[in-house]
């Protein structure tokens, strides 16, 4: 699979954006943007999103009067991505110094752990399920 191209922060915003509200067209991405301290100009918004389409992170539909754009990528997806890149960047593309500096980091709630727990056994090939 052919590795998208980066996003920059400013187009992150607009892509979190996406993901947060969903669907919209340029005016209503742009007055949300604005909700949340951007003060981009209509143009800016509209420039990012053409970058966004052009990259595959986001999609453009005719609705009417106006373009209404949607991610084209989850967030999960292209948070997989990054980490990918800076496993490659930082640990030789093994992750497994990436995990261990992320929980080295951050507390972890029982939820969070149960849940490791969960994904280790499923990785590993064993019963997901409960000991009997």
């Amino acid at each position: 699979m052919k590795r998208k191209p980066a996003v920059s922060d400013t187009e992150f915003a607009v892509l979190e954006t996406l993901w947060d509200r969903g669907p919209g067209t340029v005016r209503e991405l742009s007055d949300e943007l604005r909700a949340r301290r951007h003060r981009w100009a209509y143009t800016t918004v509209q420039t990012l999103l053409n970058r966004l389409e052009k990259k595959g992170y986001v999609a453009r539909e005719k609705g009417g009067v106006a373009h209404v754009f949607s991610a084209a990528v989850t967030r999960k997806r292209l948070l997989g991505q990054r980490l990918k890149e800076l496993a490659g960047q930082f640990c030789g593309g093994t992750t497994t110094p990436l995990v261990m500096a992320l929980l080295d980091e951050g507390e972890l709630s029982e939820e969070d752990i149960a849940g490791f727990r969960n994904m280790l056994e499923h990785l590993d090939g064993g019963d997901t399920g409960t000991d009997s």
